[in-house]
């Protein structure tokens, strides 16, 4: 016999399945297909707020607005002849009032049993119920339904929470998220707020032109980031495949076959670590705009926070944190722009023009104490971003755009337009940093197919010496740029990032609503 699930052993478990039972018996479905409410707590308290709605002996008359609202059954207790409770609904909570005489339980034809002895006996805390009653304010004010008729919409047979510890554990909260949003309203409506986000970008990109598409998560060939991927395999045809860790590759090929102004918002996966600010499988925004550049994008992204901050906020200047402090920031553009070698000179003090390749890995290796191992082999633009990272990162509180980026982080950026920028070596990429976190990654993309090929080939290179976050080459990528790619920009945008700057979350776990997690034990 298969092992039954702990749950099973659950006395509750036991003590719900027993009056599901009975609750059969009498001839109720514990389970019925619908039940239409036709208003919310929240509706119901904005719609009479501050206003006069009658008393309970009106309501009992039915002279006084009856609804129909469904939810949760979070608190009940039994007070002679009215028993009150709490009915829970995605916007809050509603009290609610049972009565002896005029209270009635759909369904229920029995002898044995009145409709209040039902509801007291066989209801529990998390059940889900449908309720049909006439609106009143208590003697302390509070707008409660005077309850004609209960629904029993759905028995459940694990209790909810704990009612005074609640949900605390956030193993626990993260795990069983459906917990969570039950126990905490306030998770509820920052998971609301984020969908808020999501409904403002698609209207942003909307009006500035751009059409959503959707690319595939599977693919035969990955690329457009550096990390290693997840692989499995396609039975039909006897075929390795990878799952997406970028949107970059496919949304360029549509640039090419016309399309002016693109944008995905879809899951990517990077075999990679997990940490405060990492999930191996994450939500990414990523545009292309034909006849933009990195400027184009700077502005788009500056006036995209800024509108988010005040579609939730109405004001721009946000009070956010990080772990241990809070700080005030401006979301108004323009923001701080600065290339990288200007931020290093600014922020951290040196001036990489001034000094030689040893002179920087030597600075990286006793400063920031990085391993020399990992130093020496650097070449010269590495050795900046890397001096960038440890020493000008953390500075980074109010919104600044870094540009002007090394070609060697990067290898489908279009080389700087600036002679003496493109013969150093330097690439038109932008990075959106707040409070020292990075939230945007944009190029004027590279359309030059020779340039292109040698640079995926040299990844393709590390790629064959070792290198797991490096890609392998994509001829077809090569064959629909010879084919000619309009200049364009690019941008991409961690969502989950961006929910956690307005959210105020500290950790990436906080906003999504299923993060992975370990498989609990047992």
């Amino acid at each position: 016999m298969q092992n039954l699930p702990q749950y099973h052993e659950h006395e509750e478990f036991r003590n719900r399945s027993v009056k599901l039972g009975e609750i059969r018996a009498l001839g109720i479905d514990p389970y019925p297909a619908v039940f239409v409410p036709d208003a919310t707590s929240d509706s119901i308290a904005k719609q009479f707020e501050g206003n006069e709605v009658g008393h309970s002996e009106e309501a009992a008359e039915g002279k006084t607005p009856l609804f129909k609202v469904a939810g949760r059954l979070v608190l009940f207790r039994a007070m002679g002849k009215n028993a009150f409770g709490h009915i829970q609904d995605d916007m809050g909570r509603i009290q609610v009032m049972f009565n002896r005489d005029l209270t009635k339980v759909e369904g229920l034809k029995s002898e044995e049993w009145t409709d209040i002895k039902f509801i007291e006996k066989k209801l529990d805390l998390g059940d889900i119920l449908g309720i049909e009653g006439n609106l009143f304010r208590t003697q302390k004010g509070e707008l409660t339904l005077f309850v004609k008729k209960v629904t029993l919409l759905c028995k459940t047979l694990l209790p909810l929470p704990e009612k005074h510890s609640g949900l605390t554990d956030k193993g626990v909260r993260y795990r069983k998220r459906w917990l969570d949003l039950i126990s905490n309203q306030n998770v509820l409506e920052q998971f609301k707020t984020r969908s808020k986000i999501l409904e403002h970008i698609r209207a942003t990109f909307k009006d500035a032109g751009f059409l959503e598409v959707e690319t595939p998560v599977l693919q035969n060939v990955y690329g457009g980031a550096q990390a290693a991927p997840f692989m499995t395999k396609l039975n039909a045809m006897d075929q390795e495949m990878f799952l997406r860790i970028s949107l970059e590759i496919p949304l360029k090929k549509l640039l090419v076959g016309g399309f002016a102004k693109v944008y995905e918002i879809g899951k990517v996966f990077r075999n990679e670590g997990i940490d405060r600010t990492h999930n191996p499988e994450f939500t990414m925004l990523e545009a292309y705009a034909s006849y933009w550049d990195y400027n184009d994008m700077m502005k788009f992204t500056e006036n995209l926070f800024e509108s988010i901050a005040l579609k939730l906020f109405g004001k721009t200047k946000l009070t956010l944190s990080t772990e241990t402090t809070s700080h005030e920031i401006e979301l108004k553009a323009p923001w701080i722009r600065m290339s990288m070698k200007e931020s290093i000179k600014t922020y951290a003090g040196i001036d990489v023009d001034s000094l030689s390749d040893d002179e920087l890995k030597s600075i990286l290796i006793e400063k920031a104490h990085v391993p020399a191992d990992e130093v020496k082999k650097l070449p010269r633009g590495l050795l900046i971003a890397g001096l960038f990272e440890e020493f000008v990162e953390s500075h980074l509180i109010q919104p600044h755009h870094i540009i002007d980026h090394p070609i060697e982080t990067t290898p489908l950026c279009k080389l700087h337009r600036n002679e003496a920028l493109r013969k150093e070596g330097f690439v038109e990429r932008f990075e959106t940093f707040i409070l020292a976190s990075e939230f945007c990654n944009s190029y004027t993309e590279l359309n030059d197919p020779e340039l292109q090929r040698t640079l995926l080939e040299e990844q393709a290179q590390k790629k064959i010496d070792g290198d797991e976050e490096a890609c392998p080459l994509d001829e077809e990528f090569i064959e629909a740029i010879c084919q000619g790619m309009p200049p364009a920009g690019g941008l991409g945008i961690g969502i989950d990032r961006l929910a956690m700057l307005f959210l105020a979350a500290h950790s990436i776990r906080d906003v999504l609503l299923f993060p992975i997690m370990k498989p609990e034990e047992g």
